[in-house]
């Protein structure tokens, strides 16, 4: 599963600058201001910021790979990419489903779905150590649990 966000995560990357860096294009030969802003501002912009996001779903991809490769949860700032970009795709389908329609609000939901499941799935496979606490021991054809569980205390009277 990791495989596959990683792969879509590359996509969406290359998808975004390009679609960014087309609109830059768009912009600049069109020779027409919006609002009074500067077509070339518009435009290197426009390609400045589809290299910036692409960057970054790239290192979100990257993440995602190392986390397939090593078959073991994200710790530290990966974890911190793979939820912000949750986030993103959250926001982006929001703003899809007015903007755009249905169809590329799904999408952007199909990918927050990954993502939110690769955090969830990688998120504690390895379970208690030898001899943890809450492990039963075998004694002879005997087991023995964590023991029986004790009754809340009663709040003290104030």
């Amino acid at each position: 599963m990791a495989w596959i966000l990683a792969l879509v995560l590359f996509v969406e990357a290359l998808g975004v600058a390009a679609l960014n860096w087309f609109l830059g294009i768009v912009v600049d030969r069109q020779d027409m201001s919006l609002a009074g802003l500067d077509p070339d501002a518009m435009s290197v912009s426009s390609k400045v910021g589809g290299i910036v996001f692409g960057l970054y779903f790239a290192l979100c991809g990257v993440v995602a790979l190392l986390v397939a490769l090593r078959d073991r949860a994200p710790a530290g700032f990966g974890r911190i990419l793979l939820i912000s970009v949750a986030v993103v795709h959250g926001l982006l389908g929001a703003f899809a489903w007015g903007l755009v329609g249905p169809g590329a609000f799904v999408t952007m939901v199909v990918v927050l779905g990954l993502v939110v499941l690769l955090l969830m799935t990688y998120d504690r496979l390895e379970g208690p150590s030898e001899g943890g606490a809450g492990q039963s021991v075998d004694k002879g054809g005997e087991s023995e649990g964590p023991g029986p569980i004790a009754p809340p205390a009663a709040p003290s009277p104030s």
